[in-house]
């Protein structure tokens, strides 16, 4: 048969083969790119999204079960039968932890025993402040207050620091992997050929090329890795994942929190919140500060409210009491102001919560981008520090080659 065809039917034949089976090599060749590279790419990309909106879903958990309370609450229903009845549902958004806690109430519990056989189901201060108007026989004195420690201030480069936390992750292990491969296989082979040559070494290379300070540069991206690996689990575990660390009577993580600046003005907007809806019910002063220590789920704010109850049991007024509780003074000055407004002393202190907010926001973010961006530009010097011992290397070579 192809004896018969002509030369130019035999060219076109194979031109149209040979075309062919271009098309072929380019669609196997995209398909293993999408395979190899932009799958792993894409289920790489989710799963990081997803774990760094965990802390934002249980927020919203709790923000829903708080809403779901105040509409039981204003429909006369009892708190149990409606979170029963919401549980029926079986939505997945709520998560297994909400179904964990009415598994507990079809049982028998009250909703305080339950919230407490499911520690990790609200943040701790919303879950003591729900113990503590369950006490009080009204909870929705206390759903304001627990508002207040839910509300987050506007983070737009919360985003941003997510994504330079994770390009971090990644680089790190293989900073220490490329280094460790350098330090291995790369440099002793230099250093033999620049020993059969005669050539002398510049003190920069000398100096970064010493495999003591190699095994300096791979303890430094290994530090780096595990301690951004500390920073994420504690953010993505939240505080079921830090209670594990925490001792009754050496309560580190509590004394850790309280120095940091951002984490000491978010307590102290949780004890005055809920103190302000306390003293707004009517509660005795000295229990108000009680249930407002413990609304605060720190144990430092605890014994700090205890130094408060015993001021007021010797007769000092409550706005000078709260010197006890706040070094700073402010406190002190915003409740005697908030004794002499109108409309209560959660509406008179809302102005001072949302500052404490402000603040809060604005230290945190600037020491997670002054962390985060030191740690990129720390990076950037080790390989700096190591291209230009190399470029070095080569660039003496070249010129002992040229000599020759």
């Amino acid at each position: 048969m192809i004896s018969n065809m002509s030369g130019d039917e035999y060219g076109t034949a194979s031109t149209v083969a040979h075309y062919s089976m271009g098309i072929v090599e380019t669609v196997i060749m995209f398909f293993c790119f999408g395979v190899i590279v932009l799958l792993p790419a894409l289920v790489f990309s989710g799963l990081m999204h997803f774990i760094l909106s965990l802390p934002m879903q249980r927020r919203d958990r709790a923000r829903f079960f708080l809403d779901l309370l105040e509409t039981a609450i204003d429909r006369g229903q009892p708190i149990e039968q409606a979170i029963l009845s919401a549980a029926e549902s079986r939505d997945r958004v709520m998560g297994v932890r909400f179904y964990m806690m009415a598994a507990h109430l079809e049982d028998g519990a009250r909703l305080g025993e339950a919230l407490e056989k499911v520690p990790t189901f609200l943040p701790p201060q919303v879950n003591a402040m729900l113990r503590a108007g369950e006490k009080l026989g009204d909870l929705k004195k206390v759903l304001p207050a627990c508002r207040e420690v839910l509300r987050v201030a506007p983070d737009t480069a919360r985003t941003t620091t997510h994504y330079m936390v994770a390009i971090l992750l990644i680089f790190a292990p293989i900073a220490c992997w490329l280094i460790t491969l350098l330090s291995v296989f790369v440099i002793p082979k230099f250093k033999d050929v620049f020993a059969g040559m005669n050539i002398q070494l510049l003190p920069l290379t000398v100096f970064v090329f010493n495999l003591d300070h190699f095994n300096l540069l791979i303890g430094f991206e290994m530090l780096v890795f595990f301690t951004l690996l500390a920073v994420a689990a504690i953010y993505i575990g939240g505080p079921g994942l830090v209670r594990w660390f925490q001792f009754r009577r050496v309560p580190i993580v509590d004394w850790i929190a309280w120095r940091i600046p951002w984490k000491q003005k978010k307590l102290l907007r949780a004890f005055s919140a809920m103190l302000a809806v306390l003293l707004d019910g009517g509660v005795p002063e000295a229990e108000a500060v009680r249930l407002a220590g413990d609304a605060t789920a720190n144990e430092i704010c605890r014994r700090r409210a205890q130094r408060v109850i015993a001021a007021l049991g010797s007769g000092v007024k409550l706005d000078d009491a709260v010197r006890a509780f706040d070094d700073t003074g402010e406190f002190h000055w915003r409740l005697t102001n908030a004794t002499h407004a109108h409309g209560g002393f959660l509406n008179a202190l809302r102005g001072w919560h949302e500052a404490l907010d402000a603040k809060a926001f604005q230290q945190e973010e600037t020491a997670t981008h002054i962390a985060t961006s030191g740690l990129v530009i720390l990076n950037g010097l080790v390989v700096a520090l190591i291209a230009i011992s190399m470029f070095g290397m080569l660039v003496m070579m070249l010129r002992s080659m040229v000599a020759l």
